[in-house]
């Protein structure tokens, strides 16, 4: 169970950081073995082994992928030693961010999570040799364990003698050479974090309480968190003499809450993991001391297999994404609802791609408008607890990025008079047509909708939000005297509106990255902007990725080739445009509710990659009426065929 959360929480870490280079590299290593089995690095490929793992990876390991052997740990520091990097510790670390003191070049800092024996007996040994400072980070509960006492570590049950005691704890402290740091006391665990019965990691997610059937509140919450980062810093000072100046948030997994409660306990260096960028965006912290992410080694790595590794520290892949409905998958028998499930999770994993778009708000019929949600709120009713299920079997046994898919206006609300006050109108005094829409300049829709995002962010740790199409603002709106008038000036409006919403997410899935539907017509006519309130070089600027809608069907286009091509071409115009759009194609004719010929759309993927579009996503997902047929679809839009890896 361990390593099944680590894999899931890595992918939330992963999520983050295309930000600016590093001025430090933080690894992180976990059990240093003598022997790890497997295939030799350096032998040949076996037949169906990836070809695309870096070199100097094993893809044939024992049952723990995190271990790595102790000649290949000596092989990297004697490869950091003649390549010039410098390997620091903690305190160098924290004058750099506080302004004291500069960093020296390549410089890197070595972390060992978990506390294991290992460390002790064949790490210290090599620190000593190489002189290199390093960071152990202990959980108290296994520092503690009974003689009798078991940890499901993974790849196997430890025991007692898995773990360093305080004794060998202190020597390794007393060396000079290693500073302890908390992994919490009894946090490195899932905890039951819905109905449905899904183990979350602990820091990450609100309990779930089976018996009184309901989540812990903000308060319980932060209280869990700081009694137990509490006794694990008085364990480690009242064993080790000093109480800890970091902690290491097991799996990777924090919230800003518990970043914050870290701190007030004197822990104000925290440390995720995640590709090794340390410079975290605001408002982690103005020192940059908060959520530092670290490189995890993973798949017994020799010296080559680092070296690759930091080279290539600004590596991502071409983004293959499915936007999925949560209405497909839901159903009143729960039997039939987790075979839903099981399907969605199949095709997925068939398709091999990186990212889906996960629905969390309910739109059964269709109307544009969502009056229920798939996630515990205080503003709507919940159809079913089923998002932070769905989301965390998507990321733990498909290992892909999950994006919670949210209307920005289109709410419907339960109260029909309030609906009606907040409720966008034409100009002409009538509610406006195209689509319901809350006014985002009244005060009571924006708390509203804040309420809906905080609380989907208490909900489920997610990668990234991908705001809905309904977010457009049109010149035959009334929205009140004190709004700003058509074009860009609400497009801005509208972007600092879902900056606010991502706040509230934020707070409790601090690394996420955020995506927006566009139109295609403000891509075509940028003067449209007036019209929806939409700009692809604003969106561009202030969101990670936009997801252009690249459906001829839904613009009621007769020739789909020639408009594809100029739509690319729009897109190349602007700079940054094809590394940030995503194309997103329909898989649905809406007019006749017929699927798209499988042909039509692989023709229409292929004909976008041959004018340069490296991002594809499609709309919506059938897994009943295996529409589209994903086995048609799978060479032109799979990422195991199109893995092309952009620096």
């Amino acid at each position: 169970m361990k390593r099944l959360l680590l894999i899931g929480s890595l992918l939330i870490s992963f999520a983050a950081a295309y930000a600016q280079p590093a001025d430090v590299i933080v690894l992180c290593y976990h059990d240093v073995r003598n022997h790890v089995g497997g295939t030799p690095i350096g032998s040949p490929p076996k037949a169906g082994q990836p070809s695309e793992i870096a070199p100097g990876m094993d893809a044939h390991l024992d049952a723990d992928q995190y271990a790595i052997g102790t000649r290949n740990l000596a092989s990297q520091f004697d490869w950091l030693h003649a390549h010039g990097y410098h390997v620091i510790d903690l305190q160098q670390l924290i004058d750099a961010r506080t302004g004291h003191k500069n960093l020296p070049d390549k410089a890197v800092l070595l972390t060992f999570d978990d506390g294991l024996h290992s460390v002790y007996t064949n790490v210290l040994p090599l620190l000593k040799a190489y002189r290199y400072p390093a960071v152990v980070a202990v959980v108290g509960a296994w520092a503690d364990l009974a003689a009798d006492g078991q940890v499901d570590y993974g790849p196997r049950p430890f025991t007692r003698a898995d773990f360093a005691t305080w004794s060998e704890l202190r020597e390794m402290q007393d060396s000079g050479l290693v500073e302890i740091a908390s992994h919490t006391y009894d946090l490195h665990r899932g905890i039951l974090a819905n109905p449905e019965g899904n183990l979350i990691p602990a820091v990450a997610v609100h309990a779930y309480n089976a018996q009184t059937r309901r989540y812990e509140t903000d308060q319980e919450y932060a209280a869990r968190i700081r009694a137990d980062l509490a006794r694990n810093s008085e364990e480690i000072r009242e064993h080790l003499g000093r109480a800890p100046r970091a902690i290491m948030w097991p799996y990777g997994a924090y919230t800003q809450s518990s970043d914050a409660i870290a701190s007030s306990l004197g822990m104000h260096v925290t440390f995720t993991l995640g590709w090794p960028v340390v410079s975290p965006a605001k408002p982690f912290g103005e020192t940059g001391l908060n959520a530092i992410p670290r490189l995890v080694l993973m798949s017994n790595p020799n010296a080559e297999a680092l070296a690759w590794s930091l080279g290539h520290l600004d590596l991502r892949s071409n983004i293959r994404a499915v936007q999925v409905d949560l209405d497909y998958i839901y159903d009143p028998d729960p039997v039939q609802q987790n075979r839903n499930l099981g399907l969605l999770l199949d095709r997925i994993k068939k398709l091999n791609v990186n990212q889906v778009w996960l629905q969390a708000f309910a739109d059964p019929t269709g109307s544009g408008a969502a009056s229920s949600v798939y996630f515990p709120n205080g503003e709507l009713p919940m159809r079913a607890d089923l998002f932070s299920r769905a989301a965390w079997q998507l990321r733990t046994r498909c290992g892909v990025q999950v994006y919670a898919w949210m209307p920005v206006l289109a709410w419907q609300l339960p109260d029909k008079s309030l609906q009606s006050r907040l409720q966008i109108k034409s100009k002409s005094g009538v509610p406006s047509e195209s689509p319901v829409r809350l006014n985002p300049f009244l005060p009571e829709s924006r708390r509203i909708i804040g309420a809906l995002y905080e609380d989907l962010g208490r909900s489920a740790p997610v990668a990234g939000i991908l705001f809905n199409d309904d977010a457009i603002l049109q010149d035959t709106d009334d929205l009140g005297p004190h709004t700003p008038p058509p074009g860009t000036e609400r497009t801005r409006a509208l972007i600092d509106f879902t900056d606010d919403l991502t706040a509230h997410v934020r707070h409790w899935s601090p690394e996420i990255s955020t995506a927006r539907n566009l139109f295609a017509m403000p891509v075509l006519k940028p003067r449209s902007e007036a019209w929806y309130a939409q700009s692809l070089p604003a969106f561009l600027a202030n969101y990670n990725m936009v997801a252009l809608m690249a459906m001829p069907g839904l613009e009621n286009v007769r020739r789909p080739k020639p408009w594809l091509k100029k739509l690319t071409r729009s897109v190349a115009r602007v700079p940054g445009g094809i590394d940030g759009t995503v194309f997103e194609l329909q898989t649905v004719d809406w007019r006749t509710k017929k699927p798209v010929p499988i042909r039509k759309l692989a023709g229409e993927m292929r004909l976008l990659q041959s004018r340069g579009a490296l991002n594809m996503a499609y709309y919506p997902d059938d897994f009943a009426k295996n529409n589209p047929d994903i086995d048609k679809l799978i060479p032109a839009f799979s990422a195991s065929n199109y893995p092309a890896l952009q620096p």
